[in-house]
């Protein structure tokens, strides 16, 4: 009967380690793994989209990425696709996740229309300055390669995606960036799609 008790005890000890154990594991997925199933299908493998309404992550900032990873499950950047991809993952996923894309090469795009002394490059260069328009290079730089932590990279990302997003700043649709959405207040729809043009462009 005491042996019986003892292997009693010894097991129900090991079930609760081993639960602990489970509990405080760390996820097991690598970056590359989570791409694969959840993020490869509207961002490619490589992070160079094919569809230009579907972001590039490819180079861009892993702070920033982290940084809309994380508002995205918590609902301050509202996107229900995005959210819905963001919600499994934990805070070392999304990190991985930064990482990973922001090691990858940006494929560059074209301008359509908007080059050299265009709408586009002057909105991008110089602002409106009509109605106190900031000019886009003042914080993205003038190749739209962005300010580490404070602002993401701009230079040959999806002119679709640019133009979308503009549009939800002004609108409200995204209210992450608060300074974005004051600036966007002030464009017009032709100064949107020309400077979505033109950083398309930038290299």
């Amino acid at each position: 009967m005491q042996f019986r008790h003892l292997a009693w005890l010894m097991s129900s000890v090991m079930l609760v380690v081993s639960a602990e154990a489970v509990a405080e594991a760390p996820s097991t997925r690598t970056a590359e793994q989570i791409v694969n199933t959840v993020c490869a299908a509207c961002h490619a493998p490589d992070g160079n989209s094919a569809i230009s309404l579907n972001p590039k992550l490819a180079g861009q900032h892993p702070e920033y990425l982290q940084k809309q990873l994380t508002e995205f499950k918590s609902g301050k950047r509202a996107n229900a696709v995005m959210s819905g991809m963001a919600a499994g993952l934990s805070d070392e996923e999304m990190k991985a996740l930064a990482d990973y894309f922001s090691a990858k090469k940006l494929n560059l795009g074209q301008a359509k229309t908007n080059g050299a002394g265009s709408l586009g490059e002057k909105m991008y260069r110089a602002g409106n300055a009509a109605n106190n328009t900031p000019a886009c290079a003042a914080c993205h730089g003038p190749t739209g390669a962005g300010l580490p932590i404070q602002f993401p990279r701009l230079g040959g990302q999806h002119a679709d995606y640019t133009l979308a997003q503009l549009k939800a700043f002004r609108t409200g649709e995204r209210a992450n960036a608060p300074m974005m959405m004051a600036i966007t207040a002030k464009m017009t729809d032709a100064e949107m799609a020309a400077v979505a043009d033109y950083i398309e462009g930038l290299r």
